[in-house]
């Protein structure tokens, strides 16, 4: 007697998750924003919600860096001496 096999429906293959650091902190920002809004939709399949999540992990890794990077530079040409911003 051979095992019958049941048809499995067609799954659809996850877009390629881009390893890839954006150029900037402003196209990583979008791609964060666009993967936030697609996670909120609520509307992906559970095997892409990871693949997205991972990367939206990554996006904001390199976001708070360069943010921390700028920063330092900030304070070298303030002699060192954090200042309030003003944003008037």
């Amino acid at each position: 007697m051979t095992p019958t096999s049941t048809p499995q429906p067609p799954r659809t293959p996850a877009p390629p998750a881009s390893s890839a650091l954006p150029s900037s902190y402003e196209a990583a920002l979008e791609e964060l924003e666009q993967l936030v809004a697609q996670l909120d939709a609520g509307q992906l399949p559970l095997d892409h919600l990871l693949s997205r999540y991972q990367r939206g992990a990554q996006l904001l890794s390199f976001c708070r860096s360069r943010l921390q990077a700028v920063e330092q530079q900030i304070q070298v040409l303030e002699a060192g001496e954090a200042k309030p911003w003003d944003a008037a």
